[in-house]
């Protein structure tokens, strides 16, 4: 854990920055193209049932159900609607932790993850059985070793489950989803080492290289992708069969980068996350929407030139990584980082930039000061602010009053308060 403060006075720090004013907000609602939400539970028994995918289970067979580190809109309806079809049909299902290094790179850490995620067996219907062992399945063409968690091979069925998503590290035509859990998420540590070990920008050659050659050998009912729309709700569930897995996704991946939330905004003073995580996104924050990367294999996004982060969820445990593509955070979240939880994913991973610790103030309010006295302002009063909770939430967000002017008239926007000052308590924390 990071230690901050000390006994040392931050008066001079205060003096530098008790003058700054924090201009007004306003409540501002982002519009996005809005599919409407299917029903995943009966999207998932219509398709299953439909091309008989639990046809090859035999009574008092094992399925593993995977099951990664993110928060996913409907995942737990998804993960008990399978565990109830596999019974159905005679199955002994399971989860498994598909979530490569993440959570201490331990299976009670990810085992823990899990259960706080709400996956426990009176929750879905199904225990969680977890390791970190993995089991060699072969070679791919470059040689590379294709790994996956024992306890998924030695199971008589296995059903993949995941997101699919524009990733926040690189580009390719598989990105977060089936193939990449398949690689990394089962691979555990050691695959995802393997995947990782020569960076980012090869990525998008070794996830199908790894996930093609894997599909040959697991024994895979099918897939389940799920993809999202800008409001957290599930727009498309797919149930494919195994062989489907590599030519569908794609098509998932595009549809999903079209839902996509985002910033409505092409440049920004100061942007104000109050917080990151890894169930909110590998990286801590979706570093599509913010515009900072700790890849140099992806760029775009909004131009932002102070990033502040205020928190470090609950859900992620400790998990920091993130922080250090902030140039600010408070020492809330400082004292919440846990190395033991964040360093086995950046090694792993091989990126360190985003586990560095940026400036650390004692509370929100200074730091909101510090980005502004920093964005290099004739008029401090001019610093154009946007706040929001994390980057999935980013239909009603707080933008600074000075921008409510470029907004009317703008379809992607919505006023819906009158402009009102930020209120901290006596720590000097927002309420």
């Amino acid at each position: 854990m990071i230690r901050t403060g000390g006994n040392g006075n931050w008066s001079t720090i205060e003096n530098l920055l008790s003058g700054i004013e924090i201009p007004r907000m306003i409540k501002v609602r982002q519009h996005f193209v809005h599919p409407a939400p299917v029903d995943v539970a009966q999207q998932i028994s219509g398709q299953v049932h439909g091309k008989h995918l639990l046809d090859p289970v035999r009574p008092g067979q094992t399925v593993a159900i995977t099951v990664g580190s993110r928060g996913i809109a409907n995942q737990p309806l998804a993960v008990k609607t399978l565990v109830g079809l596999v019974r159905e049909a005679g199955g002994e299902p399971f989860l498994i932790p598909a979530m490569g290094s993440h959570a201490g790179a331990t299976a009670e850490g990810q085992a823990a993850m899990l259960r706080g995620m709400g996956y426990t067996e009176d929750a879905v219907g199904a225990p969680i059985r977890a390791t970190m062992d993995t089991v060699e399945l072969g070679r791919t063409a470059s040689g590379l070793p294709v790994l996956t968690d024992r306890l998924a091979y030695e199971a008589d069925h296995l059903i993949v489950l995941n997101r699919i998503k524009p990733h926040v590290c690189f580009r390719g035509p598989y990105e977060s989803g089936l193939m990449k859990m398949i690689t990394i998420g089962l691979g555990k540590q050691k695959g995802a080492d393997i995947a990782h070990n020569l960076g980012f920008g090869r990525m998008p050659e070794h996830i199908p290289e790894i996930a093609n050659e894997a599909i040959r050998h697991l024994n895979i009912l099918c897939a389940v992708g799920l993809v999202e729309n800008a409001f957290h709700e599930t727009a498309a569930c797919a149930v494919l069969r195994r062989e489907e897995i590599a030519s569908e996704e794609p098509r998932l991946l595009e549809m999903a980068k079209s839902y996509a939330p985002r910033l409505h905004f092409d440049q920004l003073d100061t942007l104000i996350i109050d917080e990151i995580g890894k169930n909110i996104s590998g990286a801590g924050f979706d570093t599509n929407v913010v515009g900072r990367y700790h890849s140099e294999w992806i760029s775009g996004g909004p131009k932002i030139k102070r990033l502040l982060i205020l928190d470090i969820s609950k859900e992620s445990k400790g998990n920091g990584n993130g922080l250090g593509m902030a140039d600010f955070t408070t020492r809330r979240a400082a004292e919440k980082f846990d190395f033991t939880q964040t360093y086995p994913n950046t090694l792993t991973a091989t990126l360190t930039g985003g586990v560095k610790i940026p400036m650390v103030l004692p509370n929100d309010q200074q730091a909101v000061q510090a980005c502004i006295k920093t964005s290099n302002l004739a008029n401090f009063a001019d610093a154009a602010l946007v706040r929001i909770h994390n980057t999935l939430c980013l239909t009603e967000i707080e933008v600074s009053e000075n921008l409510a002017g470029t907004l009317r008239g703008d379809g992607r926007f919505e006023i819906l308060s009158d402009p009102y000052a930020w209120r901290f308590d006596a720590q000097g924390n927002l309420f």
